[in-house]
């Protein structure tokens, strides 16, 4: 699956529950330095502002363990599932505080209820029916979360999850048909510019089914339009493939070590990177409850979107990538480029297209929907796990570029694909924020 589209650590497993899961993200995913908050404390005062915040950190930790170290999705389909349930949380906790639209759902608390009670509940319903085979360690880690909420004989807390189970057994109704894992196939006709699968393993696209699927906060996957990229017989993509051909072979010359590290840096999996960056942010930032659902729902369903629509147009418009045109240039009629059958990338290529990037994608909705939560500074710290370091990055674009250099100097896109797919991950964030999430009642 490419290694940067997997989980690549490890839980510890045994005894569960909310300071476990914290715990294991801290100790090894998380960025150095990281202690992770203890377990949610009883309740004993439920008005907005006043429950222990890091409910909504341990289930987003308890999601990620299932998808990726558990489910083993691959990245893309993995962020999917992280919008689907972080929009669950959030609708659950603003049913219970108000001050926000919801995303699809509303089930307002009838009296005093606890809305960690509720977002925990709603993140559980929602990855139990989805993820089965987890179904036990998730049940552990929901009754160990009330259990510190002061379980269900604390009325708060019993109101609370009947919020949660209402918003889940809703929203999982509204996702029910919604073309996930539709039997879609990616065929194309060998030719200059055309995507095949490549080696070692040959594998046919993955997932091509998610650039199908009803987007979470589009009207449509389509709806965002792209240049498309270079024609191979132009100028501007002989420029390119000079620079990935240069820069991102496995044996180059010309990429620093500084370079290679950068590159390596962004060779894991950035799904999971980005969300224990979020969970970081969340402590490094205190905020409250509300302020977490809803900070998480904004990343995860934006970021599931652009990648909705980053894989429509890799379906539609599928790209070779660079091994192969670096290969077949012989055959892509441009004079300015020659072919090296024996050019090899840093990274194996992913299995599917490369026009745009995913990875760019993902990256600029997530930056776009940081800075609309907090403005230029938005100081993410990252983690890497193949370089076993982190960077901050202060402002958005500094992000946005590092890792759209990072992915060419790995030797799997074109600029033109992490150009253009960093564009189309604002485009989505950017539709969807003037339309979703937004504060009512003077709130935000």
């Amino acid at each position: 699956m490419g290694d940067q589209w997997r989980g690549a650590t490890r839980f510890r497993r045994g005894a569960t529950g909310l300071a476990l899961a914290l715990a294991a993200v801290a100790g090894v995913t998380g960025p150095a330095g990281w202690a992770a908050p203890a377990g949610a404390s009883p309740v004993v005062d439920v008005r907005a502002g006043h429950e222990d915040p890091t409910v909504i950190d341990g289930w987003n930790a308890i999601a990620s363990r299932t998808i990726f170290q558990e489910a083993m999705l691959p990245a893309p389909v993995g962020q999917l599932y992280f919008g689907i349930v972080s929009t669950a949380v959030y609708d659950a906790v603003v049913s219970v505080e108000g001050g926000y639209e919801p995303h699809s759902v509303s089930s307002p608390a009838r009296g005093n209820a606890s809305a960690a009670a509720a977002a925990a509940t709603a993140a559980y319903q929602v990855l139990a029916a989805y993820f089965p085979a987890s179904a036990a360690a998730l049940a552990a880690d929901h009754a160990a979360t009330l259990d510190g909420l002061g379980g269900l004989a604390n009325e708060a807390t019993a109101r609370g999850a009947r919020v949660g189970r209402r918003v889940a057994a809703a929203v999982l109704a509204d996702r029910a048909d919604d073309g996930r894992n539709a039997d879609i196939v990616l065929e194309t006709t060998p030719g200059p510019g055309v995507w095949e699968p490549t080696p070692p393993a040959h594998a046919p696209m993955v997932a091509p089914w998610l650039g199908f699927v009803r987007p979470l906060v589009l009207e449509s996957a389509d709806q965002i339009v792209v240049p498309g990229p270079y024609d191979p017989a132009s100028d501007e993509y002989a420029a390119d493939f000079e620079e990935v051909a240069t820069m991102g072979a496995a044996d180059s010359t010309a990429r620093s070590a500084a370079q290679t590290e950068t590159a390596r840096f962004w060779s894991d999996n950035p799904v999971r990177q980005y969300q224990d960056a979020l969970r970081f942010l969340a402590e490094q930032r205190d905020l409250d409850l509300v302020a977490r659902a809803r900070m998480f729902a904004v990343v995860g369903a934006t970021a599931a979107d652009a990648l909705v629509a980053c894989w429509r147009v890799k379906y539609e418009q599928p790209f070779w990538r660079p091994s192969t045109a670096i290969h077949r240039a012989d055959e892509d009629g441009n004079p300015a480029t020659t072919a090296d059958p024996a050019w090899a990338p840093l990274l194996v290529d992913p299995p599917y297209p490369d026009y745009p990037s995913g990875h760019a994608c993902l990256t600029g909705a997530v930056t776009e929907a940081l800075e609309h939560l907090f403005g230029e500074d938005i100081g993410l710290e990252v983690a890497s796990v193949p370089t076993g370091t982190t960077r901050t990055f202060s402002t958005p674009d500094q992000l946005d570029e590092d890792a759209m250099n990072g992915r060419i100097w790995l030797g799997i896109h074109f600029r033109k694909a992490m150009v253009d797919g960093n564009a189309l991950g604002h485009d989505v964030a950017r539709w969807a924020l003037e339309r979703h999430f937004r504060p009512v009642n003077g709130c935000g």
